[in-house]
């Protein structure tokens, strides 16, 4: 791969897909794959799995197909997996809290090392032994822990506030579950906005076509 080339957001966002139902085939036994056989299952084309995979160099050979571990293993190193990143969670609610038992966390190379909040109830609690620290004290916290990413699942009315806060420091990276998109125009920081809303009014608008018979 030429690594000046700008991969496409499309690309990088298939990426985690095919690597997931190559996962699941080598659990089920399964030792190699071709383009078309791994397409029917992620619902994309063969072609477009081979182009997209030709941005990171050869794959596979034709009438051969992919050996499902190399692939899923060469995908696992393209998209970080051997790297390790220190996070602290922001929001230790319902919603953080379920996200920090995550056990996808770890597979992907990430570990929550607090969780922080500004409830006085919650503060000096924790969540499967992930302690829960005063808000206040984070600046502090990522800088002698060395933290590289900030998860984010607060209302959206703390938000500013918050990149205000964690701006100042050194992470590198904000996943971000408040019901609000962060533009940081003028930073490195890399920046991964989760919209449940627009998840939820997407099904909502499959379900309207079902019932129009379309």
């Amino acid at each position: 791969m030429n690594k000046k080339a700008k991969i496409s957001e499309a690309v990088i966002r298939r990426l985690p897909i095919y690597h997931r139902f190559l996962n699941d085939a080598i659990n089920k036994g399964i030792v190699r794959m071709s383009s078309s056989e791994l397409g029917k299952l992620t619902g994309f084309t063969a072609s477009q799995i081979r182009q997209d995979l030709h941005n990171f160099g050869g794959f596979g050979q034709q009438g051969y197909g992919y050996n499902c571990i190399e692939l899923r293993d060469e995908l696992s190193i393209i998209l970080g997996m051997n790297y390790k990143h220190r996070a602290v969670l922001i929001g230790a609610g319902r919603l953080g809290s379920a996200i920090s038992r995550y056990k996808g966390f770890r597979k992907s190379g990430f570990t929550i090392e607090a969780l922080f909040d500004i409830s006085e109830d919650r503060i000096g609690s924790n969540v499967d032994g992930v302690p829960i620290l005063d808000l206040k004290d984070i600046k502090d916290y990522i800088k002698v822990h060395k933290i590289d990413v900030v998860v984010i699942t607060t209302p959206k009315e703390s938000v500013h506030d918050i990149i205000d806060i964690i701006t100042d420091t050194d992470i590198k990276g904000i996943w971000n579950f408040a019901p609000v998109d962060i533009v940081l125009p003028d930073s490195d920081i890399v920046i991964e906005n989760v919209k449940f809303n627009d998840s939820l009014l997407k099904l909502s608008y499959y379900l309207k076509q079902r019932e129009e018979g379309n």
